[in-house]
């Protein structure tokens, strides 16, 4: 946790961290010069997915536009670090774009890009602003999926660059000169998407052909899938999209009697992974296992209500705490378990972990505990 502090720190001077568990962080992040509030929650394991992230309304005002990517990067980024760098980014655009609108385009602005559009086909293009500032194109790629680039045009167009928002689990960089175009972004946009046809292709098959829990609809940039494999049992998996045909890393979810022999056959066959095979292939392979079949079983047979709020979904997320007795197997939100846990005259707690019994079978149970609030 030291080098990811200091990485941080180098990233926001102006964050700090407020506990000893790394979870908590309190600050100003910083754009073209001006300060910005904000503060981070990370729950106990750090997944970012998870993270509440509140700040200044002037700082919602300005990103308002860019909610759904800076989700999207939450949910892809690997560590707090990435997504402060990714977020910076973004806001730098949107401070960019805020202040574009006010600055008057010449002639010579809209006459290029509307040969730039004619010249790369109007049937390419799914929107333009009026103000003629923000453009939508889409294309296919080899394999027929449909794809969107967002390009934030300031004034100064053709000789800078337009800002390029994409779907892409990957960072996307134009290589741009003066006297280049559209055209040369769109052909760009399409390389791009040839060099990850790899990791979309397993996904694909994933989404396919498995019973994924999470997420319910994933984005293209999305490299984690949730995918059943009994009932309250599952595998989360967090594919490379550079490397998408090598071992991802797998956590399995589940009561340890179910998933203990997962992670046995796992260490004991992972010298027999196949990069020539696919992702999908090779996880059954490994586990020794078919996942459950689209074709044959419905969603319903793995997605059990948790048992305290008899709900599938709190605040967007799937029970992901089980009772360990295989006659019970119960599953629970581990906000709604703990709760219940703490309000037990019987339960009791040492730091972050408390000790109760479930509530229907009355076996044991440890629990630990998150920083997040539902």
């Amino acid at each position: 946790m030291a080098g990811a502090g200091a990485a941080l720190l180098r990233q926001c001077p102006l964050l700090l961290l407020l506990n000893r568990e790394g979870t908590a962080y309190e600050g100003f992040v910083t754009a073209q010069g001006r300060d910005f509030h904000i503060r981070i929650l990370l729950p106990m394991d750090f997944q970012l997915k998870n993270a509440s992230i509140e700040c200044s309304w002037h700082l919602k005002k300005i990103l308002h536009g860019y909610r759904h990517i800076l989700k999207q990067r939450l949910h892809s980024c690997p560590d707090l670090v990435s997504f402060m760098v990714e977020m910076k980014t973004v806001l730098e655009i949107a401070l960019k774009n805020t202040q574009d609108l006010h600055i008057p385009r010449p002639p010579e602005y809209y006459s290029c890009l509307v040969r730039d559009l004619e010249t790369l086909g109007w049937n390419k293009v799914v929107y333009v602003d009026t103000g003629l500032t923000t453009v939508k194109l889409k294309a296919e790629d080899s394999c027929g999926r449909q794809h969107l680039i967002i390009l934030k045009l300031n004034a100064k167009y053709p000789t800078e660059p337009p800002d390029c928002l994409v779907d892409f689990p990957v960072q996307f960089t134009v290589s741009w000169m003066p006297q280049n175009s559209l055209i040369d972004i769109y052909n760009q946009f399409l390389v791009a998407l040839e060099s990850l046809k790899e990791f979309w292709d397993a996904m694909d098959e994933i989404d396919g052909k498995t019973w994924v829990l999470e997420p319910e609809n994933p984005t293209r940039s999305a490299t984690t899938r949730r995918i059943a494999i009994g009932n309250n049992v599952s595998v989360n998996i967090e594919v490379d999209p550079r490397h998408p045909n090598m071992l991802p890393e797998c956590y399995f979810l589940g009561a340890d009697h179910a998933v203990n022999p997962l992670r046995i056959k796992l260490n004991n066959n992972m010298h027999s992974w196949d990069p020539e095979i696919s992702l999908l292939q090779n996880l059954q392979d490994l586990l020794e296992i078919d996942f459950p079949s689209r074709a044959v079983l419905e969603k319903s047979d793995f997605a059990k209500d948790c048992g305290i709020c008899y709900a599938y979904r709190l605040a967007g997320a799937p029970p992901d705490q089980v009772c360990d007795d295989p006659r019970c197997g119960q599953p629970f939100h581990q906000a709604c378990l703990y709760e219940w846990l703490q309000g037990l005259p019987s339960s009791r707690q040492s730091f972050n972990v408390i000790f109760g019994e479930c509530p229907y079978c009355n076996k044991p149970l440890t629990l630990k505990s998150s920083v997040k609030k539902l």
